[in-house]
């Protein structure tokens, strides 16, 4: 574990100072958060919405299919009271969730962007760096919640960087996508069609660097199943199991957790090797 991550919030607090020679956003991203994380004041949620939530969350990473009426229905039986599926319809949409089936006129985005083909179809994945992929999930706290986005190797399955957010902004992302780039190159960014993978920034970012963009179909799991597979195992093996405090605890968490999964944690998808080796060795 890095001495950084080792610190603890009292100490990250009093080494970023709005008074040091340095940036917020320069410190902040040296510290592996966002800047709105920085800014992070957790106001009072209510409490039964937080409940819902976080019983979204973990129904999603288990069944990301159900659509808000189902999950309305599933959520009624675990909590014992009726739930309305407008309110898991907006508490969704809170959460960037949207749920993966085909729906009817998919080709109408809510906010027009360029849509980019899917060009992994049938791609024969053999190197490091063919294909990166990022997606953002959703993280609980005790009293809120923060958004992360982690950038992914296909090959390898090796997390290339990540970053903690208390807003759906894209600054956060195109923060992780610079970091992915001190690896290298990728030959395709792959993601969704979500706003913040769709925004100007986001893409100029491998535009400029010669990268081929794809997306997903609008709906479809399957599309970026490692990823999806890469959120089951932290939510299970680390989220789930705890309840962080503030975003620095989090973030100090999820960094070790990140730390074990890239360089401890084998996979038999990779012959019982870790990813960190994987990517290394092949590259």
């Amino acid at each position: 574990m890095s001495s950084k991550a080792a610190l603890s919030r009292r100490d990250k607090v009093l080494h970023i100072e709005k008074q040091a020679p340095l940036s917020i956003t320069t410190q902040a991203a040296d510290w592996g958060i966002s800047r709105s994380a920085f800014y992070y004041h957790p106001a009072p949620p209510d409490p039964i919405n937080l409940d819902l939530m976080n019983r979204i969350d973990r129904l999603y990473t288990d069944h990301p299919f159900l659509g808000s009426r189902t999950m309305a229905k599933n959520l009624g039986l675990e909590t014992g009271f009726p739930v309305n599926r407008k309110r898991v319809q907006r508490l969704m949409g809170e959460m960037g969730l949207e749920a993966i089936y085909p729906k009817p006129k998919l080709s109408q985005n809510s906010q027009p962007h360029q849509v980019y083909p899917y060009l992994l179809k049938g791609l024969d994945i053999n190197h490091p760096d063919q294909v990166w992929s990022a997606d953002i999930t959703y993280i609980r706290l005790s009293q809120g919640f923060l958004y992360l986005v982690a950038i992914l190797d296909w090959y390898s399955r090796y997390v290339l960087s990540w970053r903690l957010s208390n807003t759906l902004d894209a600054a956060f992302c195109t923060e992780a996508a610079q970091e992915a780039l001190i690896h290298g190159t990728p030959d395709i960014s792959n993601t969704d069609q979500g706003v913040q993978f769709t925004s100007e920034n986001w893409l100029n970012i491998w535009l400029s660097n010669q990268v081929q963009i794809s997306m997903d179909g609008r709906g479809r799991y399957q599309d970026n199943i490692f990823i999806e597979r890469l959120w089951r195992s932290l939510k299970y093996e680390e989220v789930y199991l705890k309840h962080y405090a503030s975003p620095f605890e989090a973030r100090d968490n999820i960094s070790q957790y990140f730390e074990y999964y890239n360089r401890r944690r084998l996979h038999s998808s990779l012959n019982y090797q870790t990813p960190e080796t994987v990517y290394l060795e092949r590259r």
